[in-house]
């Protein structure tokens, strides 16, 4: 393989992990706004008394639902998101460093491949 082939090879790969870290920046970023938004759902349920009547809305329906029901719906949409979000945060870190590689990989291949047109250059 050239390198000029292999450098656009690494180009593409570098692109696609471009793309993958993007995805993965913005799945944190809804996962984050999911977990600020339950967390103030969690805290409303600390403010409320006893005896209030909770409702959880089914399509255009609003239904009412049992408190220790609701608090423990809360409480494990919690955990699931903030297991995600230290998925996401692992995926991120893992496509940062391939990406770095990647770079470093780029830099190497357009060096060389600088070099051997000089190369050509002077033997002309």
């Amino acid at each position: 393989m050239s390198l000029q082939a292999q450098l656009e090879a690494a180009t593409t790969a570098f692109q696609l992990l471009q793309q993958d870290l993007s995805k993965a920046v913005s799945s944190r970023q809804q996962l984050g706004s999911q977990l600020a938004e339950n967390e103030v759902v969690q805290k409303e349920f600390g403010l409320l008394k006893p005896d209030a009547t909770i409702y959880k809305l089914i399509g255009p329906v609003l239904v009412p639902q049992m408190r220790a029901e609701a608090v423990q719906n809360v409480d494990k949409r919690l955990e699931y998101i903030r297991k995600e979000i230290e998925r996401v945060e692992k995926q991120i870190k893992e496509y940062q460093e391939k990406q770095e590689t990647e770079k470093n990989k780029i830099v190497k291949l357009q060096t060389a491949y600088q070099q051997e047109v000089e190369k050509r250059k002077a033997n002309v």
